[in-house]
């Protein structure tokens, strides 16, 4: 790994509550909250004036209601937020090409080649800050130290719209006080689990040996252990440079419980023809299906797979193995959550099948697709999907990306 890395991180400022507010200028200054179009919803995010009064993402709206009483609820549109999200990254890549993106609001870019040209890292932070203004009025908030573990914990450090710098000479010092739970990569129960060796802080974490983290954590502990001295050689990956996708899925949260047998098929079948018409896009085919389901209590879920004998692409076949795990499952539950995920993948050329009524099908398949592609997901369907209207996913997966496989059509 190249020495004196100069990386970058991004983290847009509530990111969806700030378009809301730049789309609507009567809710600029005011407290925002963006929720979903189910009847029961949770708040996505909130504006940081929301936030002063404790409204956080995840309350109820009730909740929210309660802790700010005049507050704005909007319903988002994801749509708006990844054409967003897509456009900013063009910006970044105005200063390199070596962007990473890490979620719909958040980049890591790697500055090393690129500061001859703008003179210092600070200077791209404060010239990425006024075009991101200015083209979409709204905020960032930006880290910049010698790896993208630094990188992430400094942007989080002074919100909103800040800037701070962690140098290589400050890290030792700057990690002695930073509680382990801050650090990208350590959960809430891994931080519960190093707090039981009385590992509360970075610094101590980083001192800890790391045999006994080892025998405690297996592999990972190694990595906790470098975690916590700030070490990061995880380079920035750009798109065209990232792994191929070793699955294709797509989840969606149900408006409201269901348990009927109708329901519940009619959902792995719009699940289905998502996944599939995504790996069609990119010629992938896959051997293993992969059905996700989570109860109504949220808590409680249950994951079953099975492997096929050949690989498959089409929307009907995915359905009918989804089908199959489904019929294998006794429901305990209402279902709250569905998910369809096609794994196990093989990249090739469309091939004609040698067989007429394979051959039919897959023109009809073509056909289907080539349509939704000009005019919209769904335009042309299963009949049984023609009563409902969910045109794509309701949530924003972590994975999404601007473009390639990952970018999946969200509502």
């Amino acid at each position: 790994m190249e020495k004196n890395r100069i990386i970058m991180h991004i983290d847009m400022n509530a990111f969806f509550a700030s378009v809301e507010q730049q789309n609507n200028p009567a809710l600029r200054g005011k407290p925002v909250a963006v929720i979903g179009s189910a009847k029961r919803t949770i708040i996505t995010t909130s504006s940081y004036e929301a936030r002063a009064y404790g409204v956080k993402t995840g309350m109820t709206v009730w909740e929210a209601k309660q802790k700010c009483p005049e507050i704005s609820l909007v319903v988002g549109d994801n749509r708006k937020y990844t054409y967003t999200s897509a456009q900013i990254m063009k910006i970044m890549l105005q200063f390199t090409p070596l962007v990473e993106v890490f979620s719909i609001d958040e980049a890591f870019l790697d500055l090393s080649g690129s500061i001859a040209l703008f003179t210092s890292a600070e200077r791209i932070a404060y010239l990425l800050k006024a075009q991101i203004n200015h083209h979409f009025g709204i905020h960032c908030s930006i880290g910049i130290a010698p790896n993208k573990l630094l990188a992430k914990l400094a942007s989080d450090m002074e919100k909103p719209d800040g800037l701070t710098v962690i140098r290589p000479e400050e890290a030792t010092e700057v990690l002695e006080r930073i509680p382990t739970g801050e650090l990208c990569g350590i959960g809430a129960k891994t931080a519960r689990q190093l707090a039981l060796y009385g590992i509360k802080s970075c610094g101590e974490l980083g001192r800890f040996p790391v045999e006994i983290l080892r025998k405690r954590f297996g592999i990972i502990g190694e990595r906790l252990h470098f975690m916590g001295l700030g070490v990061d050689d995880s380079p920035v990956i750009p798109a065209g440079d990232a792994e191929e996708v070793k699955s294709v899925g797509h989840s969606m949260t149900l408006e409201r419980d269901i348990s009927d047998r109708r329901e519940i098929l009619k959902n792995i079948l719009q699940l289905s023809e998502m996944v599939g018409r995504r790996a069609r896009r990119y010629n992938v085919y896959g051997k293993t299906i992969t059905l996700s389901i989570r109860y109504a209590d949220f808590d409680t879920s249950v994951g079953r797979q099975e492997t096929l004998s050949c690989h498959i692409n089409q929307s009907e076949d995915i359905y009918k193995a989804a089908t199959c795990i489904l019929d294998n499952l006794v429901l305990l539950q209402p279902i709250r959550l569905l998910g369809v995920r096609l794994s196990n993948l093989r990249y090739e050329s469309n091939q004609l099948p040698l067989f007429s009524e394979e051959r039919r099908k897959t023109f009809l398949v073509d056909a289907m697709d080539k349509v939704n592609n000009r005019y919209g997901d769904f335009t042309v369907t299963f009949g049984s999907l023609l009563d409902g209207n969910n045109k794509g996913s309701y949530v924003i997966s972590p994975a999404w990306r601007p473009d390639g496989i990952r970018n999946v059509d969200v509502k």
